[in-house]
């Protein structure tokens, strides 16, 4: 009888969750496989794909809210207003049916829940799954911020002009463009490497949380300023290699990093650099 009884309050502590979690699916399904499909097969518009770090990062944030269930139903019931605020704004950029109303409305949703049925402490409990969702909800931010990329073009395009003249390349820099060999190359907005940035910050977001330094001011500001300079200095060698294949007519290279599965491949290497950089700065930390 007694682990009926507590088999029956187990449901019945669940069962809102469940529900919740069902009408989540029904109303975010769609537009989180639209994501997926376009990150994964690359069909998605170029401002969303800014967000493909959302591959990696909504599977974990769901991974860590199930690890935090019994903290969860733990926490006191309780309803903070701005819970029922959030929501009602989700339900309207919803019911718009603007894709990127829809998409925005989906953190928001997602935050009011929290404080509608756990208050403030539910919301600090499921903080960092709630970042990782809203870093990762395609927008136009990268859109709004191309304007702003400028001096960045011409920093890459100055720093792949310099390295192509250590190794005796005809190289002619001027503003964002290069010519190499005759062949105009240039540094486009969204080849400043704003992705890179944004990913290799999410990714650094990630490592930081997986390993319990999240909570370490000193590693977690190296960490992030490390991620910058190494996604930066990745972005100028690739740029790099790019015009180096244009301007010696390796076309097919050109496209194979550019377009292919190359970029990826490169994008991995300099994620698996950052991963080392963690390792790194925490056995200095041991060590002072």
């Amino acid at each position: 009888m007694q682990i009926s009884n507590k088999f029956s309050l187990s449901l019945k502590g669940y069962f809102f969750d469940y529900i919740i979690i069902v009408l989540l699916t029904i109303l975010y399904g769609p537009p989180i496989v639209h994501w997926y499909d376009g990150w994964l097969n690359k069909s998605i518009s170029i401002e969303h794909e800014y967000f493909s770090h959302g591959i990696i990062g909504l599977p974990f944030a769901v991974y860590i809210c199930w690890l935090q269930r019994k903290k969860w139903h733990k926490l006191a019931d309780r309803i903070h207003p701005i819970g029922v605020f959030l929501l009602g704004i989700g339900g309207f950029l919803y019911t718009t049916g603007v894709s990127e109303l829809v998409n925005l409305s989906f953190p928001a949703i997602l935050a009011g829940i929290c404080l509608w049925l756990k208050g403030i402490p539910g919301f600090k409990l499921q903080g960092f799954p709630l970042l990782l969702v809203l870093l990762a909800t395609p927008n136009s931010l990268p859109y709004l911020i191309t304007p702003l990329t400028l001096p960045l073009q011409k920093f890459i395009a100055v720093s792949a002009g310099f390295i192509l003249m250590q190794f005796g390349l005809d190289v002619t820099v001027e503003q964002i463009y290069l010519s190499v060999g005759g062949r105009l190359v240039e540094v486009a907005p969204y080849c400043a490497g704003l992705k890179m940035l944004f990913t290799s910050l999410y990714v650094g977001l990630i490592l930081l949380y997986w390993t319990g330094n999240l909570s370490d001011r000193r590693r977690t500001t190296l960490l992030l300023i490390g991620s910058t300079l190494i996604s930066i200095t990745a972005n100028i060698i690739r740029n790099t290699i790019l015009a180096w294949f244009h301007g010696t007519e390796k076309d097919e290279l050109f496209t194979w990093l550019h377009d292919g599965w190359g970029g990826d491949l490169y994008s991995v290497m300099m994620l698996g650099i950052i991963v080392l950089l963690l390792k790194i700065i925490e056995k200095f930390n041991e060590q002072t």
